[in-house]
């Protein structure tokens, strides 16, 4: 398998998972992403990460509802982003001054962002 690995704050992060066995696609394949699996650090469960798959169906759903981005982890990346958002509003936890993002591309494939 192969992964790559976006970082949250240096407390969240996505990987893209690809399957060892691919599917048949057919002309109306359905957008799906799918927790693959969540991580904790034992040590401070606050930062961890979470394993995602999607399909290029997700993707395209995603960029025609106004996500943009470079490559397909930036695109899931902001949405991501946007559901932590929308859940922790819907938790009463005040996220509007969250702090500014950073994104760092990686010379090994991986992207930073804190």
């Amino acid at each position: 398998m192969e992964f790559k690995e976006i970082v949250y704050n240096t407390h969240m992060k996505i990987k893209k998972t690809e399957s060892k066995k691919k599917e048949k696609k057919s002309k109306s394949e359905e957008p799906w992403v799918k927790v693959i699996k969540l991580h904790v650090q034992p040590e401070n469960p606050r930062n961890g990460f979470f394993e995602l798959d999607w399909n290029d169906e997700f993707v395209n759903m995603l960029k025609q509802s106004g996500y943009q981005g470079e490559s397909q982890e930036e695109v899931v990346d902001r949405w991501f982003q946007t559901l932590c958002r929308t859940v922790g509003n819907e938790q009463g936890l005040d996220v509007t001054g969250a702090g500014y993002v950073q994104i760092n591309r990686r010379n090994d494939g991986k992207t930073e962002v804190s």
